[in-house]
């Protein structure tokens, strides 16, 4: 499966009233790893930057005056992402600036050139209800350095949405053991190993082991008063 880790940065908050996108930054997952097939690029809004939105990322009119404008990289961009699914950290805002963007051109809402959307926040709040779920409360709560992140840049912060969303859902493609400890006299999770399930290995019940568990079966027979539901099952 192809998936495409996404973040924006824009001159202000607001598509609708002409903030603009300003970088675009986008991190490849390919069956659960890095391909290192990146997509970056900055681009001149054709406007300044508001004031709040420039403390956030930096990025000056300046310094973004000779970059492409965003009608130069559109094509690209959509190539990029074509049929892949795309990761965005508060999907709704990044969108409503691509959408805004592409309708200038007359093309087609981000979306339609895309498999489907999956909004990392949202399953952050379905995982961690009542908690902070921004990128920096992600990455603290699962163990990820985001200590050079003085400033919000695009293709960092999808690097870091990559490794987040990775820790997030790294339990549907394999087996965890949680470790608990005692902390204070309260039990907490300290690690969790994951090993990739095409990676483990498989040993055979011993004959003993075989014995012992045709043993536990016969007895939930003759309490059940027929066959129990694992000797069902093992014939279906």
């Amino acid at each position: 499966m192809r998936q495409i880790v996404l973040d924006t940065e824009t001159t202000g908050l607001n598509p609708r009233s002409g903030d603009r996108i300003i970088e675009v930054g986008c991190v490849e997952i390919i069956n659960r790893r890095l391909t290192g097939n990146n997509f970056h690029t900055y681009i001149n809004p054709e406007r300044d930057s508001e004031e709040g939105a420039l403390a956030v990322h930096g990025l000056t009119t300046e310094f973004l005056s000779d970059k492409p404008k965003f009608a130069e990289i559109a094509d690209e961009l959509r190539d990029y992402v074509k049929d892949a699914e795309i990761i965005i950290h508060n999907a709704p805002f990044d969108l409503g600036f691509l959408d805004a963007e592409l309708e200038r051109l007359g093309l087609p809402r981000f979306a339609q050139h895309v498999r489907f959307v999956t909004d990392t926040l949202v399953q952050a709040k379905e995982m961690h209800p009542g908690k902070r779920n921004s990128l920096d409360s992600l990455c603290e709560r699962y163990g990820i350095s985001n200590a050079h992140r003085a400033l919000h840049g695009a293709l960092l912060d999808a690097e870091l949405l990559a490794e987040v969303y990775l820790a997030m859902t790294r339990g549907q493609n394999s087996l965890t053991i949680d470790l608990a400890v005692a902390n204070d006299g309260a039990a907490e999770s300290a690690a969790q190993i994951a090993i990739p399930v095409g990676e483990m290995i498989v040993l055979q019940a011993t004959e003993e082991e075989v014995a012992e568990h045709e043993a536990v079966l016969d007895k939930l027979d003759k309490e059940v008063k027929g066959s129990c539901v694992w000797r069902t099952a093992s014939t279906n």
